[in-house]
């Protein structure tokens, strides 16, 4: 039976139990649980961002919020609400 690890979310290596099984069996199987063990710890090791990808993700939220607020303080958007929020003042009276 394998079970995840708490630390990496990976399978867990756990003895084998191969009374009946040939030793190029038992070979083979330890030698996959190995691969497997390591495939998952160097998965485990890329996790988050380095500093580059924080100064590009920081640069591209910066864009965009410039943007966004280039277009909420446009004239179109501005007289759009406006429009909206007399009609809704008006319906209600």
């Amino acid at each position: 039976m394998q079970r995840l690890d708490a630390r990496t979310g990976c399978r867990r290596r756990e003895r084998i139990k191969d009374e009946g099984a040939g030793m190029l069996e038992r070979v083979r199987r330890a030698a996959r649980q190995r691969w497997q063990l390591m495939r998952c710890a160097q998965q485990g090791a890329d996790r988050g961002m380095s500093t580059a990808e924080y100064a590009v993700g920081t640069i591209a939220a910066c864009a965009f919020a410039a943007v966004l607020y280039k277009v909420l303080t446009s004239a179109a958007v501005g007289d759009a609400l406006q429009r909206m929020i007399e009609q809704a003042l008006h319906a209600a009276a």
